[in-house]
């Protein structure tokens, strides 16, 4: 069974890109074939792994307008085992068409559908509540809500779980979702707080494993390589690493 997860948060520079982009990384090395999405119209997935947006044809804007099935628009990158459904900015035209189409927040979730041959789709959402990031929850069977420590960050998680209680109610019943703690300088005063409070706020769906801030992480896609290749060794990585850990063991229930 392959397994759908979306990273999403509606607050921008939180590590959503990092996280699809170093999770899949993380996957791959327990030996899983991953299929990232990019589905931000900044295409920062897609350069990051390699590839110039402008004049990328199909992407996944494509897919959307129904110009092309999903499988015609993946690309394989220069990490073995990860493919990529790329973005540039002409998905944002697409969104705004979106919504004028028959069942539009199940367009992705149908075209999903019909792959087979990977184990995780890794959905990169942008940092809006709009018919985007709604495609992905509808697609998903676990969200993965990356905060920062911090008070708008965390104030936005408040949109995030109404969205998730609509999209349940909606399209996809079976949604799950895990927040991860990002970008966490434990030297911060204010982060440590901030972070004691979501884990007792939200107890079990904050998941164990936090990603502290690391020089290497942000410097990673400046290469095109996930922190994994970039920096194996680096505190990072084994951040990313032990996520990739606890979140098998979470999704042991959908084997």
């Amino acid at each position: 069974m392959t397994l759908s997860i979306a990273i999403a948060n509606a607050k921008g520079g939180v590590a959503k890109t990092t996280t699809a982009l170093s999770l899949s990384a993380a996957l791959i090395d327990q030996d899983k074939k991953v299929l990232a999405v990019d589905l931000d119209p900044h295409a920062n997935l897609t350069i990051s792994l390699g590839y110039k947006p402008t004049g990328l044809s199909p992407t996944i804007a494509d897919v959307f307008l129904g110009d092309c099935q999903v499988e015609e628009a993946i690309y394989a990158t220069p990490v073995d085992q990860l493919s990529l459904i790329p973005s540039n900015h002409t998905l944002s035209m697409a969104e705004n068409h979106l919504m004028v189409r028959d069942r539009y927040q199940l367009i992705l979730r149908d075209g999903l559908s019909k792959l087979n041959g990977f184990d995780f789709i890794v959905l990169d959402c942008p940092p809006t509540l709009g018919a985007l990031t709604q495609n992905a929850l509808s697609a998903a069977q676990i969200l993965i809500i990356p905060a920062q420590p911090e008070y708008y960050s965390a104030h936005a998680l408040r949109d995030m779980l109404n969205l998730i209680l609509a999209i349940r109610q909606r399209n996809n019943p079976r949604l799950r979702y895990r927040i991860l703690l990002t970008m966490l300088d434990t030297r911060n005063r204010i982060h440590r707080s901030l972070a004691k409070q979501i884990r007792t706020a939200f107890s079990q769906a904050v998941f164990n494993t936090e990603i502290e801030t690391d020089t290497r992480l942000r410097e990673s896609p400046l290469f095109g390589q996930p922190i994994l290749q970039y920096a194996p060794q680096s505190r990072a990585s084994q951040q990313y690493q032990a996520l990739a850990q606890e979140l098998r063991k979470f999704t042991n229930e959908f084997d």
